[in-house]
């Protein structure tokens, strides 16, 4: 087949291919194009798919279709072979949730050893990225570099380099309840603005999270959470305790409670209460 009529095949594909987004399989191509001869199509396929210029996928049913790969697209992949595209589509269809080797393999039938070298390909380019799930760090997900690993892998705002970050929790339970404190009373959405405003977090900060960290100080009994008043407020709102709970009392401190050897303890013992150092020390408050 003559170079011009080929390309002139090539973008007669490119032009249907963008007319079905979601991908064509070889037999719509072939009832698309029926004076087609069969040879000419599959060159053109394959000067495509080596150009970066077509992606072939397979569906969720098993079938492999063709998409369309714009031209600025087709940059990057420039010189990577059809096993190491697979992946990369394999990688992209996981989004931000990230896919393990172990499902590349079964969704690929690619062996790991060709697809941890892949891997190492992908990520010297700068396509592909590793992540760790914080609920098993132990286990790395690859996701496209430019995405923002979900929630779900990172832990959200509450976790700094896969490390829960109770130093920062316990910042923002003092800022609301400080608060909290100086307006008597508050609803959520104005608390979350006001965190918000003040730029604790480096990550973006939900209503549902300030939401939990609020809740903590009402399970303290350092807060109250009161229904709205008015019929236009449908927030709940929240005012410092009226009767807050003490960190401790007398009898939250009795030394017996905890005493390793309580069991042991009894009058004119060895261990008994009127020899006990924890007992006098309790006795003085």
């Amino acid at each position: 087949m003559a170079a011009a009529k080929e390309k002139q095949l090539e973008e007669q594909l490119l032009q249907l291919l963008r007319q079905h987004p979601q991908g064509m399989t070889d037999e719509a191509l072939e009832a698309a194009l029926p004076a087609v001869a069969l040879q000419d199509r599959l060159l053109a396929v394959n000067a495509l798919l080596a150009a970066s210029r077509l992606q072939l996928l397979k569906t969720s049913n098993g079938k492999l279709v063709y998409k369309e790969v714009a031209v600025e697209e087709a940059a990057k992949f420039k010189g990577l072979s059809a096993e190491e595209l697979l992946i990369y589509q394999c990688i992209k269809t996981a989004a931000n949730t990230g896919v393990w080797t172990k499902d590349m393999r079964i969704r690929t039938n690619l062996a790991q050893p060709q697809i941890t070298k892949i891997l190492k390909v992908l990520e010297g380019r700068k396509l592909v990225k590793a992540v760790k799930n914080v609920n098993n760090p132990s286990r790395k997900v690859y996701m496209l570099a430019e995405l923002e690993p979900s929630r779900e892998l990172t832990g959200g705002a509450w976790y700094t380099e896969n490390q829960f970050d109770s130093e920062f929790i316990n910042v923002l339970r003092e800022a609301c309840f400080s608060y909290i404190s100086r307006q008597g009373d508050v609803s959520l959405s104005a608390i979350a603005a006001f965190i918000r405003a003040k730029g604790f977090s480096k990550v973006e900060l939900r209503t549902e999270d300030i939401h939990t960290i609020v809740m903590t100080l009402v399970y303290d009994g350092r807060v109250d959470e009161v229904e709205p008043e008015g019929e236009d407020d449908n927030e709940d709102h929240y005012r410092p305790a009226v009767l807050p709970v003490p960190d401790s009392t007398a009898l939250t401190d009795v030394p017996c409670g905890v005493c390793p050897v309580a069991r042991e303890c009894h009058d004119g013992g060895v261990i008994s209460p009127q020899t006990c150092v924890y007992y006098d020390k309790w006795l003085e408050f």
